[in-house]
């Protein structure tokens, strides 16, 4: 590890336990662990930021380099904000931040404040780059537009949200209302796509929304290529020794509730007794992995975790709690 960034994480260790009166000895365990705890959460906030900066890129090159020049429009929040510059001249990158806000301040409810900290983050670095990168124009060819700006703006939003936020606030809305509403959070997408591929019909052409239709479909299939469905509740399966821990970290810091099972392994080392342990399940929405993950490899680095599509859930809390 580089010399200056092992000072920081030690000297942000050293800060983080200065009250603590334990004995010198449980002292320098617990140094060493919050060090560690250090190291997992900067890996894990680089890779995060890494895919933001991806996804704004690749969202950025979709709207500059196919969509915006030729007037096309799109679903969502993205949608919205072009079929507003196309008949306002205002700068596409303002009313991307003004168009997401009120999405941001639901999703700092719903899901959690860091996650609408990134989200802001990530979508003012959109509107910088939308605004002041020259990307090249690409085609002319309407097919192309419609095919290749869906893809790289799904691309876009779909490595946003594998680094925990959101370009297109339109999903925060669909996760908050699916809680309120006996929908899935994909029809509830689809039903605000309409409404907005209906306004474009009217004020631009029915060519326009038929094309906008073409790449809000192909900008879906991209997302879910990229995050495995960020509409769907994922199952998650924690077989670790630190079992407790994780249980304490899922109920208390992240508030989630979870169910443990009695389990034994089924491999035991020269013929050996098998060891009894305890298995924790829990479901939550794509958004909240990166957070997950992170908290879990503070815990146990080689924890052994399995994790599996739900389509949909009823009852629990996971629908009603808005993760801490």
């Amino acid at each position: 590890m580089n010399t200056l960034l092992q000072y920081i994480l030690v000297q942000r260790a050293k800060n983080k336990l200065k009250n603590e009166k334990d004995p010198k000895k449980l002292r320098k365990r617990l140094l060493v662990k919050e060090i560690r705890t250090g190291q997992v959460e900067l890996i894990h906030a680089a890779k995060e930021i890494l895919f933001i900066v991806i996804g704004v890129a690749a969202a950025g090159f979709g709207l500059k380099g196919f969509l915006l020049p030729n007037q096309f429009i799109d679903g969502g929040v993205t949608g919205v904000s072009l079929l507003i510059q196309v008949k306002s001249n205002v700068s596409l990158g303002i009313l991307l931040v003004i168009v997401n806000l009120p999405f941001l301040v639901l999703g700092a409810k719903t899901i959690n404040k860091t996650f609408a900290f990134k989200s802001i983050l990530a979508i003012s670095a959109l509107a910088i780059v939308v605004h002041f990168v020259p990307y090249p124009l690409v085609t002319d060819d309407k097919l192309l537009i419609a095919v290749f700006g869906g893809f790289f703006l799904g691309l876009g939003i779909g490595m946003a949200m594998r680094g925990g936020s959101v370009i297109d606030g339109t999903e925060v809305l669909a996760i908050y209302l699916s809680r309120k509403w006996h929908m899935t959070i994909g029809d509830i997408l689809l039903l605000i796509n309409i409404l907005i591929f209906s306004a474009g019909a009217y004020l631009l052409s029915i060519e326009t929304a038929l094309y906008a239709i073409l790449t809000y479909l192909v900008a879906a299939k991209t997302v879910n290529y990229v995050v495995d469905g960020v509409e769907e509740y994922i199952g998650v399966t924690i077989i670790s020794p630190k079992n407790e821990e994780i249980r304490v970290m899922l109920t208390k810091k992240m508030g989630r509730a979870c169910t443990i099972f009695q389990g034994r392994q089924g491999f035991s080392k020269n013929g050996g007794q098998r060891q009894d342990t305890e298995i924790v399940y829990t479901v939550m929405t794509r958004l909240e992995l990166a957070k997950l993950s992170t908290e879990i490899d503070k815990i146990d680095k080689n924890a052994f975790i399995v994790m599996g599509v739900v389509k949909d859930i009823q009852g629990g809390m996971i629908k009603k709690k808005p993760m801490k």
